[in-house]
């Protein structure tokens, strides 16, 4: 029995350490970026490992790859739980046309088209997928002065065989920062 039992801890080791090493590369993999600039909250953040050998394949096979950031700046209340000061979706889109070679690439905010190109160079494929900067999350006049806030990002993908960083079918992180007006 004791046998028995010490083999199930050390599994449970094992599968405990693999998901904290998942969590941290998810962490690493995830940079988030906060600004405050001119009365605004602007949220950067780049999904380094995500493009991939698996999402190529899905990309080049026709299907249609998108990536989807669920974005959440939220306040630190201590003891309490913590309240959510604004949220946006952003979806990234690549739809490959095998004819003629090309990427149609779209980028949509909240639901509506922020931006749509048309391109053959995989490198901007890449970046459009991975990468946003400075989008406007919100005003600071929804924010308290000298509180602590935190930004939170997760990132999915489809077509759903496609992982982001290995075994992993979303990835999330967070970066916090203080509010100093």
């Amino acid at each position: 029995m004791t046998r028995k039992l010490s083999f199930y801890l050390a599994v449970g080791a094992v599968f405990a350490s693999l998901a904290t090493g998942v969590a941290l590369r998810a962490e690493e993999s995830l940079r988030i970026r906060p600004l405050v600039r001119d009365d605004t909250v602007l949220v950067s953040f780049e999904l380094a490992d995500a493009y991939n050998d698996e999402v190529r394949e899905a990309i080049s096979s026709g299907l249609r790859t998108t990536f989807t950031y669920d974005v959440e700046l939220r306040m630190h209340v201590a003891g309490w739980v913590d309240r959510t000061v604004a949220t946006s979706v952003v979806s990234t889109s690549d739809q490959f046309d095998n004819l003629t070679r090309r990427h149609s690439l779209t980028r949509t905010i909240d639901g509506r088209i922020a931006e749509a190109v048309i391109t053959e160079d995989d490198l901007v494929v890449r970046k459009w997928l991975t990468t946003l900067t400075q989008m406007p999350l919100c005003q600071t006049t929804k924010l308290d002065a000298s509180r602590d806030y935190y930004v939170r990002i997760s990132a999915r993908a489809k077509p759903h065989g496609a992982s982001l960083l290995g075994w992993a079918a979303a990835v999330t992180a967070t970066t916090k920062f203080t509010f100093i007006p």
